[in-house]
């Protein structure tokens, strides 16, 4: 019994490590998942383990980026704050590419801490994932044929305003309030409306899932109370470096996809996953009514 949980924690992993970057929503596939692979925990550590196996996710994008996302060093270098001294192991660049993304998550933050459990309580559910999976999916489609034949006017994340960044965030706010949105979805959505390109759109994305997925867990890690089983720590662990592994990959994978393809296919692919959910849940409802 216990290798069989540990066998489904593993397949959460995968999904969550394969879902949580392309743009196709994590929740959605975690629901569905979740119908055939119930882990025998209780539903408060379940909620948790859901939100937490992010945490592997993440440090996909830590590991793969580090040269991008670590502020200190002397060497490679371009804008260091002075020319000698301390001031020479700064990087400005770094820096205020870290500023952009704090003011992007200003938005979830406050969602993320006013409506956590209110959102959890009425919005966490198969047909409010279905309808965000089908609506954004029409979204990706419309964007994408929209913004066809048009040039960026934003290439690089050095490009990318304050004004940008709050704008981009603004739509990430749509992900924390509707579950099945999918967080890279609706950032990238946003992206691609004010002019900035597929790739910058990606990068950016990864780069704001750090702090966001780390604040997520430490709510749920909170609220949870850290009263582990040794063997729910075990299942825990074993999906975090499922997701990591299987993260570094599926990351790899998108940035050279969309190098040579734009999003529509996920866009396709959301809409029938939404229809979906609707159909099995429909009638698994009639079954047991």
């Amino acid at each position: 019994m216990d290798f069989l949980e540990l066998l489904k924690a593993i397949i959460l992993g995968i999904v969550e490590g394969i879902t949580e970057w392309l743009p196709v929503s994590s929740t959605g596939h975690m629901i569905l998942v979740d119908e055939f692979l119930k882990l025998d925990v209780s539903e408060e550590f379940k909620k948790m383990f859901e939100v937490v196996i992010q945490l592997g996710a993440i440090m996909a994008v830590v590991v793969l980026y580090f040269p991008k996302l670590f502020p200190f060093g002397k060497k490679n270098n371009a804008h260091p704050l002075k020319p000698d001294g301390f001031g020479a192991y700064i990087k400005c660049d770094i820096w205020q590419m870290w500023f952009k993304v704090i003011v992007a998550c200003i938005p979830a933050i406050i969602i993320g801490l006013t409506l956590d459990d209110w959102i959890d309580a009425h919005l966490y559910n198969p047909w409010t994932v279905a309808i965000a999976l089908i609506v954004f999916g029409v979204a990706f489609i419309v964007i994408e044929r929209w913004n066809k034949g048009r040039t960026p006017k934003i290439n690089s994340i050095d490009e990318l305003t304050y004004k940008v960044a709050f704008i981009i965030g603004l739509f990430q706010v749509l992900a924390a309030l509707f579950p099945g949105t999918s967080r890279s979805g609706a950032t990238i959505v946003g992206a691609l409306l004010i002019g900035v390109s597929r790739v910058a759109a990606a990068e950016f994305t990864f780069y704001l899932a750090i702090p966001v997925m780390f604040g997520a867990s430490l709510l749920k890690l909170v609220k949870f109370g850290m009263d582990f089983s040794g063997f729910e720590m075990v299942l825990l662990l074993a999906a975090m470096v499922t997701a990591f592994i299987v993260s570094v990959f599926v990351i790899k994978f998108l940035m050279e996809y969309i190098k040579k393809h734009d999003f529509t296919v996920f866009g396709w692919y959301r809409i029938v996953l939404g229809i979906l959910v609707i159909l099995y849940f429909a009638i698994a409802r009639t079954q047991t009514a």
